[in-house]
């Protein structure tokens, strides 16, 4: 038996760099884009992967939750490889490309919060509602006015990923941080 320390270090990474992340987009919101659209396509690729691992690990203990996370991380690992890949397209597709991927990484953890509530506890349940209604109500923001979310891009991105990352953080510290 493997003795665990109750941590979620994955999380707890992909936290500190959505946080990173959101702080850098917020102060520099027009500065080094290439640079930023590289690394959001490392962070979509990462969250990607922990969405397909959710999968993996949770599929044949419920319905279709797990399948969203499935669908989420296929999507979110493809638009990560494309923004490495090709980042000056990546600039062009920025107002449509990230309204879709927070709108399927919200879905995808609203689709499981049951499970969350009873792993994690009613704190860690009602953050991350608020957090990923507040993505989700960001998303369809951006995708119906996206010259706006060009405009205000740094600015509301970066709140969102601080957000965000704050939620991993908290879910790395939480009893659900253990499982992972």
């Amino acid at each position: 038996m493997r003795n665990r320390s109750g941590f979620g270090w994955l999380e707890f990474i992909v936290g500190v760099l959505l946080i990173i992340l959101g702080i850098f987009t917020f102060m520099k919101p027009d500065g080094t884009l290439t640079v930023v659209v590289v690394v959001y396509g490392l962070i979509a690729v990462i969250t990607g992967i922990c969405d397909i691992v959710f999968y993996m690990k949770m599929e044949q203990h419920m319905g279709f939750g797990p399948t969203i996370s499935l669908v989420s991380g296929i999507l979110s690992v493809m638009a990560g490889i494309m923004l490495i890949v090709y980042p000056d397209a990546g600039k062009w597709i920025l107002t449509l490309l990230f309204p879709i991927w927070f709108i399927a990484h919200c879905i995808s953890r609203l689709s499981h919060l049951n499970v969350v509530r009873i792993a994690a506890g009613r704190f860690y349940y009602y953050f991350s509602l608020i957090v990923n209604i507040l993505g989700l109500v960001l998303g369809v923001c951006m995708l119906i006015n996206p010259v706006v979310s060009l405009l205000s891009f740094g600015v509301i991105i970066g709140i969102y990923l601080i957000l965000l990352g704050l939620d991993n953080i908290v879910m790395a510290v939480s009893d659900m941080g253990s499982k992972w």
